[in-house]
């Protein structure tokens, strides 16, 4: 199947660059955004179409990819008059970035596999930083031959694409990715604290540490906006709250435990009455960098 014409459906702070590559990657994307103005910006600097609903950027799409909030966000713009569903072809395909539940993207899948839709669940990890180099995780839960058609699209913004599984799996690996993140930040926070009252030089302890079995993402990437008090540069905390409350909901249904999860988003509710709703998710350093 020769893929020439794509949409996407959500412009923030991912959805915008990752869109944008598309565009570098020579395919035709028309954009739609609930705020019409960031269409036009996009519109403007990669010059590609720009649609006024969901459905109308979606009409004439062999790939229609989504990078909305929530559950409530997809179902806005999948269903309805004017919504992907009612407009889109036949034999085309939905790929779902957004962190959204696995009984929202099981539910499209099987609602659209009675139409002659096909619909990927495929959340992403990376962050900002990650769709702006086109260097993102995208996780995929579907069927494989739908995964095949799209994978050589992904890559335009994805470095690590993998089919996990059946409908959902996707959304579950990204509850996984999430759970971890929670631990590895409160972990970070934590030790940068102690590293400043220790009156450590904490770039020197980053520079070893970073290379042994301490190392991770969030230590390369944040250590020293924490150490600066500096929380304006990722996953907004409020954002990170929705989707440890999906981690929970899934939790109760598989019986797991998240005890150390459960903590932690304590600890980002405690954020958010401190007026850090915004803040990214590594202001957790707040808490314990009295």
């Amino acid at each position: 199947m020769s893929i020439s014409n794509v949409s996407f459906i959500g412009l923030g702070v991912m959805g915008y660059p990752m869109a944008g590559h598309l565009k570098k990657n020579k395919y035709n994307v028309t954009v739609f955004n609930r705020t019409n103005s960031k269409s036009k910006k996009w519109v403007d600097e990669f010059n590609g179409k720009l649609a006024l609903t969901p459905g109308e950027a979606s009409s004439n799409s062999d790939i229609v990819f989504i990078c909305v909030g929530r559950d409530e966000d997809l179902i806005e713009v999948m269903e309805g008059e004017n919504g992907i569903i009612s407009n889109i072809k036949k034999n085309s395909i939905i790929v779902d970035h957004t962190t959204a539940s696995a009984n929202i993207a099981r539910r499209f899948y099987d609602q659209l596999k009675d139409s002659n839709l096909n619909f990927l669940d495929a959340p992403i990890s990376g962050g900002q930083v990650g769709a702006e180099k086109g260097i993102l995780s995208i996780m995929v839960g579907g069927d494989k031959n739908e995964f095949d058609i799209v994978k050589p699209v992904l890559e335009s913004y994805g470095k690590t694409i993998e089919l996990i599984g059946p409908s959902g799996s996707g959304q579950l690996a990204k509850m996984i990715n999430q759970i971890c993140i929670a631990g590895l930040v409160q972990g970070l926070s934590e030790a940068m604290a102690f590293g400043k009252k220790a009156q450590l030089d904490m770039e020197k302890v980053i520079s070893v540490i970073s290379k042994g079995a301490a190392q991770s993402w969030q230590m390369e990437n944040r250590y020293r906006t924490m150490l600066d008090g500096e929380f304006n540069f990722g996953f907004a905390v409020d954002w990170m709250r929705k989707d440890l409350s999906i981690c929970f909901d899934e939790a109760k249904k598989n019986g797991s435990l998240l005890p150390i999860t459960k903590f932690i988003d304590d600890y980002y509710a405690q954020i958010q009455k401190n007026g850090g709703s915004r803040f990214d998710t590594s202001s957790l350093m707040t808490l314990v960098d009295k």
